[in-house]
This record gives structure tokens, sequence and C-alpha cells, in this order.
């Protein structure tokens, strides 16, 4: 048997009250060798103190695994300075970490077994199968479809499996990463370009849609910074490198450009000329609404939310993305991962 350890950082969301007990409860239920050590990465701010009380409910679910789990401190830095907190607690071979709002399957422990034990010399991570249950009877919404992108992720760290040795030599996760975005398939990237191999496993471990406000989807631009620093560690093409897509920001772009020049010239007096860009503007961003709008349900809130929302992302997008260009122009790019 190899044994491992499982990794959870987690916000103990109180919008969510519900999802690290659950998350931590699947994992007790789950039939296999159990993990030798849980560590639970606290990562909320200090200030305000936390409130303990939600924290030690979902530790209660636990069971037997409870005199298995330790509770770090995080420094509220992000997920990936979590994981990495994590990691420096793992003396197993293996770390797997997970999400706090998955809930693994109920044979997770004994497939994840055969994933490891399966796992040649020159594979450093294995990741999980990650499924996200949409709505039957009728068509998802926006929010649930970019949910379930998630299932197409090639390298999703809401379940990961990597060997403890290599990733403490590769440095662990990059902490420049602040958000739940990137951070997974940078280190899957410099760990391939120094010639391990991250192999596909059979575990299956189930997302569900987390509710979200209306405007989430806007929040979710903030990514693009992300992709500028992806942009300046692995080149301009690591879209396909990470089988990732590529995304509207071009397209973001020219119509935040299209708005932003009706503006200046209908201030400077050309309204001709304002009046192309703003049916540029129009045309960009009623294409952008449609695209959203005609796979999902066709509610009168769901056409109101993405109406709303696809006025505001492309100009969040772009903003986002050239900031995260300025802000990482001088990133330096990380040493290759020994063998």
């Amino acid at each position: 048997m190899t044994p491992y350890a499982v990794v959870v950082p987690t916000l103990v969301r109180d919008c969510l009250p519900d999802c690290l007990p659950d998350c931590l409860a699947a994992l007790a239920a789950a039939r296999g060798p159990r993990p030798e050590r849980i560590v639970l990465v606290d990562d909320r701010p200090a200030t305000p103190v936390p409130d303990p009380e939600p924290l030690e409910h979902a530790l209660s679910v636990l069971g037997d695994l409870r005199a298995r789990t330790t509770v770090l401190p995080g420094e509220a830095r992000g997920p990936a300075a979590a994981r990495n907190t994590g990691l420096r607690a793992v003396t197993e071979p293996w770390v797997v970490f997970l999400d706090d709002d998955v809930q693994v399957g109920p044979h997770w422990c004994a497939q994840l077994r055969r994933d490891l034990d399966e796992a040649t010399p020159d594979t450093a991570g294995v990741p999980g199968v990650i499924t996200v249950p949409l709505p039957g009877g009728r068509r998802p919404t926006d929010w649930e479809r970019g949910t379930a992108g998630l299932a197409r992720a090639r390298w999703i760290s809401a379940d990961m499996a990597y060997r403890t040795g290599v990733l403490r030599r590769a440095g662990g996760f990059d902490e420049r990463f602040p958000r739940a975005h990137r951070e997974d398939a940078d280190l899957a990237l410099r760990l391939l370009d120094s010639g391990w191999r991250i192999r596909r496993g059979r575990r299956t471990t189930l997302h569900p849609v987390r509710p979200a406000s209306r405007w989430a989807s806007v929040g979710k631009q903030r990514g693009h910074a992300d992709d500028a620093l992806m942009r300046r560690l692995h080149g301009p093409d690591w879209w396909e490198r990470a089988v990732s897509p590529r995304g509207r920001i071009r397209r973001h772009a020219a119509i935040t450009a299209a708005g932003a020049a009706a503006c200046a010239l209908a201030a400077t007096g050309h309204r001709r000329a304002a009046a192309a860009c703003a049916a540029g503007w129009a045309a960009g961003t009623a294409e952008f609404a449609r695209a959203r709008i005609a796979p999902g349900p066709r509610t009168p809130e769901e056409v109101a939310t993405v109406l709303a929302t696809s006025v505001v992302i492309p100009p969040a997008a772009t903003w986002h993305r050239l900031a995260g260009a300025w802000r990482h122009r001088n990133a330096p790019a990380w040493r290759e991962v020994a063998r």
C-alpha cells in the first residue's frame, strides 16, 4: 500500500455552511486504505479572529479520522500559499490536494490506491476525474455551465495527487497566483517541462455547483491577471500546451476599445465617428450576450443577469488583463525541477 496524506485548504465559508463538512464526511465514508494524515489549512484572515465553531463542526464528521487530522493556520494569501503550508507538514510519499467544496466518491480511497500503485517512476502527478452535476429538466445557467467546465480542466487541483518529494523540489505552488485560477496549470507545466509525466487517474470526485451572486461572473474576470502571469512565465503558446480554451479576451478588448472610443469621440464633437464606434460596441456586446443566453434556460431572471453582466465583463476583463501584464512584466520564470 502506498501511504498518502490529504491536504484541504479552506475558508470555512459562512455562505456555504455545509461545504467543508460535506467534503470531510465524504472522505471519512470513502472505502479503501485511509490517509495517513489529513492537513486542514484554515486560510481565513486572522483579523477579525475567526469563529472556531464552524471549523469544529466540520471536524466532528471525521469520526476516527479526526485523530489523524491536523489544523494549520494559513496566511489568507490564496489556495496556492495554503497548499504549500499543508505540503510542509506532509511526510508521506504522496500528497493529495482536495478543494473544500468537493465530495470524493464512495470508493475513492480504494481507487486512489490503484491510481498511485499504477504510477510509473516518472509520473509526478495523478489527477482525479471531476464530475459536475447539472440540474435535470432544464438547461443550465451561465454560472452552472462555467462550473461544469471544471470537469474538462486537465490538471485541476480540486483532486490532485503529487509525489511529495517532486513537489518540494519544484518549490510547490507558485504563490504569485492569489486565486484558484491557473496555479494548477502553472505547476503542471513546470513539471512537464522538466521531463515528468502527469497521468490521469480513475478515481472520481463530485464538484457541486455552489450558489453565487448574479455578479459572480464579473468577479471571475480577475483571473485574466493570472493569464497575463502565465504568458510571462510560459510564453504565448501556454494555452495550447495546457490544453486550455483561449477565451474571449481579444473580443473583450475590441468591445472595450470601441466603447471607449465612442465616449471620447462624442466628448470631442465627432458625432458620426462616435456613432460608428458605439454601433461596434453594441454589436459586440449583443453577440456576447446572445452567446451566453442561447444555451441557457432563458428565464427572465437569467436573461436580465446575462444582459447586465455582458455589458460589464468586457471592460472588467480588459482592465484585469492589462493590470496583470503590468504587474508581472518582470516576473522571473521558475527553474526546472530536478529529476
